[in-house]
């Protein structure tokens, strides 16, 4: 195996759309920090977005090159750009400049606390309103209520709820530093289900994981969760990474090569030892397999995923579950069409049951969810066994939905986990309870529609893209046989309708219990940034439902794989 770098083979116009966001992120690193604290969050969010969009700009130059001249290897083979490769960057940066959008709204949460502990944090602060106060300075109080504050806690070191955490946001302290941390976790991501060999899908896992593990732990409601779910992704990532490098050392001792497309090659040919070398390359995949079925959440590896989604602040697990999902399946197709091919026969019927205990078992735990998104959570791990199947069928047909399935679930499951944030109780939390959302529909009709397309599109109903992808998969699945993966998928789909139907039962045909109407949970109007990603989000689940064609076209033709 060569490791020296051609110099010559870096295509820095193909890598422009990686190339930017990391870009970007090392300049918000640098503004994190010089800038001045007043400036830092705007500087922040424009630079995040605008990165982004110039991104997605350069990656359709990208495709248009790609149309013209066709698929092409960079940095001597290390990053390939193909056809699965440019359709799952573009659809991890439209759900990604949805989440860091949703990162910089500010007019969900607020900075709240009882009257004791604002009196313990110093000076006492009107809770009412009108901050008609003045301080020892003599400058004019202002409401605790009115200070800026988003869903990360401004002081990752204090107690939630605490007089330290209240002076933290007294003092302005804004947690900007999740814009750099986000972009770097999307270049990551961009790059994982790029990659041409093994060793640098190591190194794109461990960018894109690491931020998260760090994200995921700042919350600004309900930190010990927060902190737990950070911790638990963490200790369960580093296993699975150790694990995925340990499969891939297998893989260069059968092949002598790390690069999938070599891999793929040697093992198609005859040059393996029966007795010796095969057995190191299916070692070698199952370990890989593991790596990469814990990053999709596949059962039994996704068990880290109802915590850290319930726990993560709202804009993270959006993130996660949306743009890490498209990732980590692009990585997933590519190891299993590209690298390991050859032993479909060995590898396939262990994936069978992995993806039927996914389905099953993710769709049995969902219905004895209270919490709305923990259920959404468990709903994302049966939405990765139906995906699974797809993924399964070693033909064009399976690549093309999976990369469709994934894509249409990214966009509704970034709505649906985007929608939760706006339903706040009395103390300012989001209301996930199940019984919190009783009556939303009717009072907040807007937000009860659009969380009912969401979680009708999960159901698979007709007319959402949910149907649409659902529909593709099982049809590439059957023509290839699996008619057994099917019939689970179906009954699995069918279980799973009772309780996103029982959410929109709840929403528009149950009374609240609540005796106060004050303490009634409610929808707080958030900002443009909050509105456009959703509004977005919905559209688009509803358009792929009624013209799916056009996405399908652009999957079909992005289903080839260069070996």
């Amino acid at each position: 195996m060569t490791l020296a770098l051609d110099p010559h083979s870096i295509d820095y116009f193909r890598l422009s759309p990686m190339l930017i966001v990391f870009g970007v992120a090392v300049i918000a690193v640098l503004v994190e920090a010089f800038a001045s604290a007043a400036s830092r969050y705007i500087v922040q969010l424009s630079l995040a977005c605008g990165g982004l969009v110039a991104s997605f700009v350069a990656l359709m130059f990208v495709v248009a090159s790609y149309r013209s001249d066709g698929p092409s290897k960079a940095m001597s083979g290390a990053v390939v750009i193909d056809g699965p490769t440019l359709f799952l960057q573009g659809a991890v940066l439209v759900v990604s400049l949805g989440a860091v959008a949703l990162m910089g709204e500010r007019h969900l949460d607020r900075v709240w606390a009882p009257v004791e502990v604002q009196t313990a944090a110093g000076r006492r602060i009107s809770v009412g309103g009108g901050g008609g106060q003045d301080d020892d300075s003599g400058g004019s109080a202002i409401d605790d209520a009115d200070l800026p504050a988003d869903a990360f806690t401004p002081s990752g070191a204090t107690v939630p709820g605490s007089p330290e955490e209240l002076l933290a946001g007294r003092a302005g302290s804004i947690t900007t530093e999740v814009y750099p941390l986000a972009l770097i976790a999307i270049g990551g991501m961009m790059l994982f289900g790029a990659c041409g060999d093994l060793l640098t899908m190591f190194i794109a896992l461990e960018v894109l994981s690491l931020p998260l593990y760090v994200m995921c732990g700042l919350a600004r409601r309900r930190r010990l969760l927060s902190q737990e779910a950070s911790l638990k992704y963490f200790l369960l990532g580093a296993f699975s990474s150790a694990i995925f490098v340990f499969g891939a050392s297998f893989a260069y001792g059968a092949t002598g090569s790390l690069s999938l497309s070599e891999i793929g090659r040697a093992l198609i040919g005859s040059s393996l030892e029966p007795a010796t070398d095969r057995t190191l390359a299916l070692m070698a995949l199952a370990l890989i397999a593991v790596g990469l079925l814990f990053k999709v959440g596949a059962v039994p590896f996704g068990s880290w995923v109802p915590d850290v989604y319930q726990g993560a602040p709202t804009p993270v697990t959006a993130l996660m579950a949306s743009a890490t999902k498209v990732a980590a399946f692009g990585a997933l197709l590519r190891v299993f069409h590209v690298g390991f091919p050859a032993l479909q026969q060995d590898w396939r019927p262990a994936l069978w049951v992995i993806t039927i205990a996914t389905m099953v078992i993710a769709t049995l735990m969902a219905v004895t969810q209270n919490d709305i998104k923990r259920m959404l959570a468990y709903s994302s791990v049966s939405h990765v066994g139906f995906a699974l199947v797809g993924a399964i069928t070693i033909s064009r047909a399976g690549v093309s939905s999976t990369l469709f399935y994934v894509a249409a679930y990214a966009i509704s499951a970034f709505g649906a986990f985007a929608l939760l944030s706006v339903v706040r109780d009395s103390t300012g939390r989001e209301a996930t309870d199940l019984a919190s959302w009783a009556g939303i529909g009717r009072r907040r009709p807007l937000v009860g529609a659009m969380m009912s397309l969401f979680l009708l599109s999960f159901a698979g109903i007709p007319l959402t893209s949910g149907f649409i992808a659902k529909f593709a998969t099982f049809s590439a699945a059957g023509h290839d046989g699996a008619w057994a993966l099917v019939i689970v998928g179906v009954v699995c789909s069918a279980i799973a309708a009772y309780f996103y139907i029982r959410v929109i039962v709840a929403m528009f045909f149950t009374d609240s219990e609540a005796g106060n109407e004050n303490t009634v949970p409610d929808v707080v109007v958030p900002s443009l940034l909050t509105t456009v990603p959703i509004a977005v989000s919905a559209a688009i689940t509803l358009v792929l439902g009624i013209f799916p064609q056009w996405l399908l076209d652009i999957a079909d033709s992005a289903s080839v794989f260069l070996q």
